[in-house]
């Protein structure tokens, strides 16, 4: 008797497996694999009536495949062995059902930007492939009591990221002030602008890229929603730096002039004489970041990078927990020293606006600390019904990290680039060569570490 096992692995199987509901077509006998398929036995004597109802104990010698008949005698099994994800996903149900995390047989399975994705050996990660995984929700065993505690480790580095620039306010010496200053303003920058396009664009492209998403008619739709950020950014601080303009020149109408008797001439000359460029230190502002309500430069630039920051910052706690642990503590590793970099662009920010530290920095900060791990407490919430492959999913989680990514463009190139560098009164402008070569490496080292941390998160 011989048998064709189609859908059998040219490997060694871990447990006994059984083919039934053996039945006849004409002289030729069938029987329902595991799976449901069916397969055909080939019989040197086919049997005159039924066949038997099953085989069992199916195993291989070599090459060649076997199974016990109901009179426990091998029965030799011949045919072509076909793909072998059949025979790992069965060979692996008595272990956890984390395998589909991890490579099998020559694929690179791994989890970015909250989605599992698999490459076969010498395929670039290129649309958001997910090639060997499930479109539907993906059923593991998660180790809870690590994700719990993981959750403060997060709060923890967040808080000393973006803390930790207001703290250095409190230098005592105005050259150390003016170092800190310039090395931690322009390594933000640097973290911004490699958070915009490495992370949150390509993450966004990712996901309108996913098979699991069945395809968009516009191809452009991840630079189209980038795009949009970026507008939305530019009219809201426009408008914003208009109604703050409006409102201090009402202001200025409405408050009485003293007569000018003559007598203040030359103080009122002195005063608006012309003062020379002071750069600007996280202990004491510069004229461009000073308090001046006229000046566009203020609290609403530090919001809107605020905005762009949380929106994707909630993301990251969520499809942090949601990984399966095999690729867990790889990623939190990453996501720990991406809040830490971030907060420390952001801390900096934050702390050259004028005013006291408590209570409107300081819950700008504090904001910043506990959003991630909300994120991941929602996510530990629904961590047994996400499906990061859903189609709805991946549009929501997509357009929410493109809007992100062009609202941190805005930031980045805008308010924090070119104002420091090329526009008229930026710290950079007219700096000493010290200060522009240490903030120049600082740009880039920032750059560099987030575009790392780009190839696992």
């Amino acid at each position: 008797m011989k048998i064709v096992l189609p859908f059998l692995a040219a490997v060694g199987l871990a447990r006994a497996i059984s083919i039934t509901g053996c039945h006849k077509h004409g002289d030729d006998v069938y029987c329902l694999t595991e799976d449901g398929g069916e397969v055909q036995v080939l019989l040197d004597n086919p049997p005159a009536g039924d066949p038997p109802s099953e085989y069992t104990d199916c195993h291989q010698h070599g090459s060649t495949w076997y199974c016990v008949d109901a009179d426990g005698g091998d029965v030799e099994i011949l045919g072509e062995i076909e793909s072998s994800s059949s025979t790992n996903s069965t060979s692996e149900e008595s272990k956890d059902t984390e395998s589909t995390e991890e490579s099998s047989e020559g694929e690179n399975c791994h989890f970015h930007a909250g989605v599992e994705h698999c490459l076969s050996p010498g395929e670039s990660e290129s649309g958001g492939s997910t090639s060997g995984s499930s479109c539907g929700v993906q059923t593991r065993d998660y180790d809870m009591p690590l994700r719990i505690g993981t959750l403060f480790v997060v709060l923890v580095t967040s808080s000393i990221g973006v803390f930790l620039p207001m703290g250095l306010v409190k230098l005592p010496s105005a050259t150390i002030n003016v170092w800190v200053s310039t090395i931690i303003k322009q390594f933000g920058t640097g973290v911004i602008l490699s958070t915009a396009f490495v992370h949150l664009y390509t993450h966004a492209d990712l996901m309108f890229g996913n098979e699991c998403l069945g395809g968009l008619e516009y191809e452009a739709t991840t630079s189209a929603v980038v795009m949009a950020g970026i507008f939305l950014s530019f009219l809201t601080e426009y408008l914003g730096h208009r109604f703050i303009l409006a409102r201090s020149a009402r202001a200025a109408a409405s408050t009485p002039q003293p007569t000018d008797n003559g007598s203040n001439v030359c103080s009122k000359s002195a005063a608006e004489a012309p003062q020379p460029h002071q750069h600007t230190t996280l202990a004491g502002l510069g004229h461009h970041h000073g308090g001046d309500p006229t000046n566009p430069n203020t609290k609403l630039s530090v919001l809107v990078m605020e905005a762009g920051v949380i929106f994707h910052s909630i993301l990251i706690g969520v499809t942090l927990v949601v990984a399966g642990d095999s690729f867990y503590k790889t990623l939190l590793v990453v996501i720990v020293f991406h809040q830490f970099f971030e907060g420390l662009a952001l801390g900096a920010r934050i702390a050259l606006l004028p005013g006291r530290t408590f209570p409107s920095k300081a819950i700008m900060g504090a904001v910043f600390a506990i959003i991630t791990p909300i994120g991941m407490a929602i996510g530990m919430g629904v961590i047994h019904s996400f499906n990061g492959q859903n189609r709805e999913t991946l549009i929501a989680l997509g357009t929410l990290d493109a809007l992100s990514a062009g609202i941190l463009v805005w930031v980045g190139v805008v308010d924090m680039w070119a104002r420091d560098w090329v526009i008229e009164g930026g710290d950079m402008m007219n700096a000493p060569m010290g200060h522009v070569a240490a903030g120049g490496f600082s740009l880039v080292a920032g750059m560099v570490l987030m575009g790392v941390l780009g190839k696992w998160a």
